[in-house]
Formats: C-alpha cells, sequence, structure tokens
C-alpha cells in the first residue's frame, strides 16, 4: 500500500505544481523546458518508490500512475468543472488586431512565441480577430 500511496501522493502534488506553474510549462517545449521536466522525473522517481528498488515496486507505481491518469482523464471528460480545474481554458490575448501588452507577460508568453504562431496562420498582427493561448500552452490565431 505504501508504494501504491506514495505515487497517488506524487502524482497530485506535481500535477498541482504543473497547473501553478502555467501554460507555459506544458505547451512547446524549450530546450530549458525539456530539462527541467527531465529533472523533475529523476527528481520524483525515489519519492514514489522508497526504498524499494524492485521490477514489481516499479511495476505497481507505474500501474497506478496510468490508473490515476486513466481516471482524471474520464472525469474531465464527464465534469466542465473538473476539466476547467484540471486542464485549465484557453486564455484571450488580443482581439481585433492588438495584442494585449499585460496577458502575455503574465503568462510567460514572449513575443516571439506570438510572432511564431502568427507566421504560422499566415496572418500579419493587424489582421487578427482573436488570439488565445489554448489550455496545453499553443497559441490560436483567428483571422479577421
Amino acid at each position: 500500500m505504501e508504494l501504491i500511496n506514495r505515487a497517488g501522493a506524487v502524482y497530485v502534488l506535481l500535477l498541482l505544481m504543473m497547473r501553478l506553474s502555467g501554460k507555459r510549462t506544458v505547451g512547446q517545449f524549450t530546450p530549458f523546458d525539456l530539462l527541467v521536466v527531465m529533472l523533475v522525473s529523476e527528481a520524483a522517481g525515489p519519492s514514489m518508490t522508497g526504498k524499494d528498488q524492485s521490477l514489481w515496486g516499479g511495476l505497481l507505481v507505474c500501474a497506478v500512475l496510468i490508473a490515476i491518469n486513466m481516471l482524471v482523464g474520464i472525469l474531465t471528460a464527464r465534469s466542465r468543472v473538473a476539466e476547467k480545474m484540471l486542464e485549465g481554458e484557453a486564455i484571450l490575448l488580443g482581439r481585433d488586431g492588438e495584442i494585449f501588452e499585460s496577458v502575455p507577460k503574465r503568462h510567460r508568453v514572449s513575443q516571439n512565441d506570438i510572432e511564431k504562431a502568427l507566421r504560422g496562420a499566415d496572418c500579419e498582427r493587424q489582421e487578427v480577430r482573436y488570439a488565445f493561448l489554448e489550455a496545453d500552452g499553443s497559441i490560436c490565431i483567428l483571422k479577421s
């Protein structure tokens, strides 16, 4: 039971930390973001297994993590409140040709990221009808 409890606690706490860190953490990774994810996984591993280094202990922790992830998927698919709380929702970055100055800063979205999204949408800034920071960290541009 200790391994199950440890895996569940680490999953919940890391999910909370990732949600608090913002959409930028779960969006497209820079090399620095990827490094943080790799280091977090290395640091979290021992906290889930404790002193148990057995094959079965590691497989049990993996099974618990997959089961929790499946339960979160079911919960977010069935409850809008849970979906909003666990996955977040889109944030309006700009409208009608104007990118709001404070919103990208608050969500740690660089001008380079916005310009990349504009290029990807084949859109000039003045053609922007809406620009959204999606829950997965991507930027969606809707043209006028």
